[in-house]
């Protein structure tokens, strides 16, 4: 039951699409500070802020501390268990 709860921790911290901005940037741009991707997207240092939060506590991301600020990377376990999960069903529906 706990890997449910982790896919749905997945899918509700990817329905907003600033955190899938977040993401791909993290993706393509690698690790970066709150400042960084604030840089490279069309919303305030703040709300970035609250953007990593929620990807955090879903597993997707996480922090390396660098002086007084921290580096955000990606985590890709929880991204795998949702692709898992949606294979599975897919494949429940091919049958």
């Amino acid at each position: 039951m706990r890997g449910d709860r982790r896919v749905d921790e997945v899918f509700s911290a990817l329905s907003d699409p600033t955190r899938r901005a977040v993401i791909r940037s993290l993706s393509e741009d690698g690790p970066s500070t709150v400042t960084e991707l604030a840089g490279r997207l069309p919303v305030t240092r703040q709300a970035v802020t609250k953007h990593l939060e929620a990807l955090e506590e879903a597993g997707l991301i996480a922090s390396d501390a660098q002086g007084r600020g921290a580096r955000f990377r990606l985590t890709p376990r929880p991204m795998t268990e949702a692709m898992r999960w949606m294979a599975e069903v897919g494949g429940e529906w091919d049958e």
